[in-house]
């Protein structure tokens, strides 16, 4: 079975962020696959802002990424920039160690206008790390999560962006598989 990783940049589980994160989650799970999850808040900060790969928790988030098939990168965006603990902790992999792996970028903001971010602040920042498969991300806009409620426009939208990356994933692994070869 793919290992899928799902990084959070959202600042606490109930922001809305966090709501996208886990519906996600919920909707990977549903389609059979196991999920872990990495919540970039809770790494030690001072050990991922100083980039000490000696610090036990930092190693092994580095390590959960490098190990993953398939990646979602959920963010929220501010000003127009993805969250500062994505890029703290995507700066730590080595120069091409998203190479391989399906991304599927997420992002939440407050207006439209923020969208951008998704296509001339992350995706760089994904494809200078390596990343040779980067999907078609969702954005969702704040006013479409209510609670822990998503729009159904925009649970739509995210369903049909994990779906895709689903399929690209099982794509990647199929390819991976050692091809039989008739006998001689």
């Amino acid at each position: 079975m793919s290992s899928i990783l799902v990084i959070s940049g959202s600042p606490s589980p109930a922001s809305r962020t966090g709501i996208v994160v886990a519906h996600a989650e919920d909707l990977l799970r549903e389609a059979g696959y196991g999920v872990r999850t990495l919540h970039v808040r809770q790494l030690p900060t001072l050990s991922l802002l100083t980039e000490d790969l000696h610090d036990p928790e930092v190693a092994e988030a580095v390590g959960a990424v490098l190990r993953a098939d398939g990646i979602v990168v959920a963010s929220p965006v501010y000003r127009a920039a993805y969250s500062g603990l994505v890029k703290a902790l995507l700066d730590l992999l080595p120069k091409r160690g998203l190479r391989g792996r399906v991304i599927l970028p997420l992002a939440t903001g407050g207006s439209q206008g923020f969208l951008v971010a998704m296509d001339y602040a992350l995706n760089p920042l994904l494809t200078g790390k390596g990343a040779d498969n980067v999907l078609r991300g969702e954005f969702v806009l704040d006013p479409d999560i209510v609670g822990d409620t998503i729009a159904p426009a925009a649970a739509a939208a995210i369903r049909a962006a994990v779906d895709r990356f689903a399929l690209a994933v099982e794509d990647v692994r199929f390819r991976r598989r050692p091809q039989l070869r008739p006998a001689v």
